[in-house]
Formats: C-alpha cells, structure tokens, sequence
C-alpha cells in the first residue's frame, strides 16, 4: 500500500475514525488500532470497538491499494507532529511495518495483523433524511444527562422516540433527566422507539457541528462577470455522485473532509445526516463518515411519572446571572457531596454554599418568584449543565417542595425540559 495525502486531510479523517477505537483495557490489541485501506484514489479508515463503528472516506493520490491496520493513537499523533504539506504512508505486503515520511520526518510504526480487524456487517435499514435543523442543540441538551457508568447500561443510552408526529429524546442518570421534542421530524413509525447509546450521540453532535462549521467557514465561489451584450448562462448541471456511498438522489453525502466541498443539501440549515435503523444497529451518515452503533437493548425506564403535572412554585431569573453566581459561590466546593442551596423569595434569591473546612460564599441575584418562601439545595454541577443547556435569556425553575423533583425549562417555547432531584440539607 502507498498513498500521499495533505496532513491536515488525513489527521482529519484518523482523529475521528479513531474516537471509535477501544480505550478500556483487556480489549484485543488489534482493537486499538486504525484500518487504512487505499484503492481507486481514496483511503478509507475504520476505527471501531465492536459496539461504536465510525468510518471516514478521503481522496488521496494512490500509487498501490492495499490494506494495513496501524496503532491509532501513535500514528495520529505522528501525523499531528509533522509541519503541513503532503504526507506518504506505504506498507509492503510481506511485512509489519507502516513507513510514514513528510520532508526531514521519516518514522517506521509497526502494525496489527490486518486479518485479525473485525469484519464489519453490512450497513442495513432504510434511509432516512434526519435534518440537522435543532438536532445538534437537541443532542447537547439531551446526552449530557445520560449516565457514564458502564454498570447500568440502560442508563447510558438515548431514548429516540416517536411522539405526536416528531422525534422525542430522552436521557436520564437517575439524579436528573432531560426530554427534547423536535416536532415534524419523523424518522420513526408510530410508538416506535429505540435507545442509542450516548456515546455514539455524542459523537454525532460533534461530527454535525464541526460540519455546520465547516460549511459556514467556505467561502462562495465568485461567478465570472459575463460578456458585456451576452446572454445569461444556463445553469450548471448536477455534479454526479456516482461511486460514492451516498443516498441516490440526495446530495448530502458530498465529502465533508477538510480540503473538500463542502456537504450540499444542508442550504441556510447546515448538513443533514442519513440515519438506517437496522434490528440491532444505527447508522448515521453525514458526508464522508458514517457512524454505527450497537443499540441498546431493553426498556427505558418510565419517565413520564417522574414529571409533576403541575408546580405551585415558579421562578424565573436571567439564565447569564443564574451561571455566572453558581459559577462563583461553587469555586467554595471541594467535594462531590457539597450542594448548593438557593434560598427563594419573593424578591429574588440568595445562593449558598458552606463547606465546614473551607468556609462559606454567598450570592444574591435578581428574580421573580411566586409561590411559597422556600431552600431547595442541587448538586452545582447538574445545575450548571441543565441551565447551560437552555438557549433563552430567562430560565424558569419550577419546584413542588425541597425534597421532590424540580424543573428547568426556557421561558419561550415548551420543547425542552431538565428534571433535577434535589439534595437534601438539614
């Protein structure tokens, strides 16, 4: 295998292929490592933990296909270390070593036996056009709630289901919850529903705000001004995408890579992604990459009872001022155990927090509340998430007592909700 590639372009395509590759000890080796393969002027890289897949497509100047399975995180970094221009990367097939070589640099990385990298299955399902209209705010509000312990894997996952004719997402880690409704996004059958890991979701938001970016950073080709007295040119016809793995007739799986066109079809709204649920899998395209999960099996627990139907104590405060006096009294904590409590009255509310070793802070901020005078404490962590999650200059914390579940919500719209249990303080 031989191929030459601009170093931007391919630590690119390494560093996101390689989100996917094993972390966890006692993984196999081969696990840990990257798979190139070159052939018709494009490299391909696979970086997977058997339960999260992601794939990238690049276009490279190929001199010999072939295949090599190199150390993910070592030649990333390699590649990351040598100055900008082109890179060559060669193998021999009667030997275990992948040759790496820009200017002055030239390194010799030993590899993985390429016969040992899992056999990917077929990607399965029907596409569907998943908009990224909301979905990347969706996702970073939703999957900071899901749980990281490895022990309760339903906890982990991200419920995606069907509801009144859009897509609702769900996440909870049993001390808070988070529900985001994106109405008219109907990728799912009536009262279906699946949960997809956070991890894989996690990387999802990150791939469609780079890409968001990506577009919005590519300048418009200027047009030629036309002949003085000539006639307006036609428009130009369609560039065809055969050979690429796209969906017929939808443009979105254009080359999203650095150095390549930007994805088309995202228009004012930003790329879409394709998404094919399969009977234990997802996968979602977006451009050159495609990402596949393993799907959670299992049931979600029942989230809608944790809701209160109804508060009798709402406060609304400006959400910068909220963050910022959390942000500050919170420098007191020194331990996980330490809330915060906010004392809620009538003409605003006071924050708190006493560590017995350290000391005390303590903040007022302006507020309106109605509803009993009351402390509730939270964890300042959570808080912080949930507040930062909300788009809207106000935030409304809706509360029943200090003990049951309250609520953070935006003041303008109903789409998003932060259910957060609070901490009990004598």
């Amino acid at each position: 295998m031989k191929f030459r590639c601009e170093r931007d372009v391919l630590l690119e395509a390494l560093t996101t292929a390689g989100r996917a590759i094993a972390s966890r000890g006692g993984a196999l080796p081969v696990l840990s490592g990257v798979r190139l393969e070159t052939g018709n002027d494009q490299l391909r890289v696979v970086g997977t933990d058997l339960d999260l897949t992601i794939q990238v497509a690049v276009g490279v100047s190929v001199t010999t296909p072939g295949v090599v399975v190199a150390p993910g995180r070592l030649v990333t970094d390699i590649i990351r270390a040598l100055d900008p221009g082109a890179v060559t990367v060669e193998s021999d097939d009667d030997d275990d070593e992948l040759r790496i070589s820009s200017g002055r640099s030239h390194f010799s990385v030993r590899t993985h036996p390429a016969g040992d990298f899992p056999r990917l299955p077929p990607i399965s399902g029907e596409a569907v056009k998943l908009p990224a209209t909301g979905l990347t705010e969706a996702l970073r509000q939703v999957v900071r709630a899901a749980s990281s312990e490895d022990s309760r894997p339903i906890l982990t996952g991200v419920l995606m289901a069907a509801e009144q004719g859009g897509l609702r997402l769900v996440a909870t880690d049993s001390y808070r919850l988070a529900v985001r409704d994106l109405p008219g996004i109907g990728v799912l059958r009536e009262d279906q529903h699946v949960l997809v890991p956070s991890r894989a979701l996690a990387e999802l938001q990150r791939l469609l705000s780079a890409a968001a970016k990506s577009s919005a950073a590519a300048p418009a080709p200027a047009a030629p001004a036309p002949p003085v007295g000539a006639a307006p040119a036609a428009p130009a016809a369609p560039v065809s995408d055969e050979g690429t793995d796209t969906v017929p007739g939808d443009a979105d799986g254009a080359d999203a890579t650095p150095g390549a066109a930007p994805p088309a079809g995202g228009g004012d709204d930003g790329p879409a992604a394709i998404l094919r649920l399969g009977e234990h899998d997802a996968t979602f395209e977006l451009g050159s990459v495609k990402l596949t999960t393993r799907l959670i099996e299992g049931d979600f627990p029942n989230y809608r009872a944790l809701i209160p139907s109804n508060y009798p104590n709402s406060l609304i405060v400006g959400r910068d001022a909220l963050l910022d006096a959390v942000r500050r009294v919170k420098l007191m904590v020194r331990d996980p155990t330490t809330p915060v409590r906010i004392a809620m009255r009538s003409d605003g509310i006071e924050l708190t927090v006493i560590t017995q070793d350290w000391g005390q802070a303590t903040e007022e901020v302006d507020a309106k509340y109605e509803g009993a005078e009351m402390v509730v404490a939270f964890n300042p962590n959570y808080l912080i998430e949930g507040v930062e999650a909300i788009t809207s200059d106000e935030v409304q914390l809706e509360t029943l007592d200090a003990l049951k579940p309250a609520t953070l919500k935006p003041t303008e719209g109903s789409d998003y909700l932060y259910l957060l249990m609070p901490v009990r303080v004598s």
